[in-house]
């Protein structure tokens, strides 16, 4: 057992078992647990006695629920070194998706963001009744990150581009769908309602988000037209940077991938949309963000291609 309780490490029956110990932050991750697992997982790989990963969240809802984004967002306010997060965080979610062993991850409740990236990329994933995923970025101001555009933007009928655009959650049967676990843990097949609604692969074609969100608009299906008020609840310029994020990760490995998202970090991360969507959401909880783009249509082609080049 590990001395470090926010992250637990044991040995037994041939599995080394990470355990995610801060429940009632919904396992939230911090610097010292990414350095933890990573270090774990090297001195792991050449250990006869571990056959297998399997990494759990302690308490019973979530797995975890991301990154610490109000202390991201303070660091930030403060000066200080706030980068360094994401590059450890990164570094973790490229050793674990070429892990040499067996890597297991139980997705049960919460997962999303960063809970994605320490999970989605293990060899296999389970997921039950209780899971309910999301990459919610673009409603606080970024992107989603942890290399996950990469099972977005390979996702069939635009499942993953209309997850990545919305931020909305879903459970084990999209989960499924998209290409973010392997497999179901119950009884009976659980449903994928958005792999199901048709409008989702016809309205999210192209790469031009306004667009998208006409398209969507004008549907006849009720969940279409719900999706485009979504959207444009988003903020603007994380929602033109996510589609064109995801329609790159297409063609990309899991690295290149998140090379992209440490160069959309530093866009982003630094500027105002951030601050403010953090701010809306868990500090003042007004949910009534002022962006600095009043619509999609404000943000500019170059505007979204300058956030690939930080």
């Amino acid at each position: 057992m590990s001395e470090f309780d926010e992250v637990l490490f044991t040995v037994a029956d041939g599995a080394g078992r990470i355990t995610l110990n801060r429940p009632r932050a919904l396992n939230a991750l911090s610097v010292a647990m990414c350095e933890a697992m990573h270090a774990q997982l090297d001195a792991w790989a050449s250990d006869d006695a571990v056959e297998r990963v399997e990494l759990r969240g302690a308490g019973d809802r979530a797995l975890c629920a991301g990154a610490d984004i109000r202390a991201l967002r303070a660091a930030v306010a403060d000066g200080q070194d706030w980068l360094r997060f994401f590059e450890i965080e990164y570094a973790l979610d490229a050793a674990i998706a070429r892990y040499p062993k067996p890597y297991v991850a139980c997705q049960s409740g919460i997962v999303m963001g960063g809970g994605l990236g320490v999970s989605a990329h293990g060899s296999r994933r389970i997921v039950d009744a209780s899971s309910r995923l999301a990459m919610p970025e673009v409603i606080i101001g970024f992107t989603p990150d942890v290399g996950i555009a990469y099972y977005l933007g390979r996702a069939s009928g635009e499942l993953g581009t209309h997850v990545a655009l919305t931020g909305d959650s879903f459970g084990a049967g999209d989960a499924l769908a998209l290409g973010l676990a392997d497999e179901f843990a119950g009884e009976g097949t659980p449903s994928a309602p958005l792999a199901e609604a048709s409008w989702i692969g016809e309205c999210y074609v192209g790469d031009d988000a306004v667009e998208i969100v006409g398209r969507l608009a004008q549907h006849p299906d009720p969940d279409a037209r719900a999706a485009a008020e979504t959207i444009r609840k988003r903020c603007p310029l994380s929602v033109a940077v996510t589609l064109e994020a995801v329609r790159r990760a297409a063609s990309m490995a899991v690295d290149e991938v998140l090379a992209q998202d440490l160069a959309l970090v530093k866009a982003l991360i630094p500027g105002p949309d951030f601050a403010e969507g953090v701010r809306a959401q868990v500090v003042d909880k007004d949910f009534a963000p002022r962006w600095q783009h009043d619509r999609l249509e404000d943000v500019s082609r170059a505007e979204v291609l300058a956030a690939f080049d930080s």
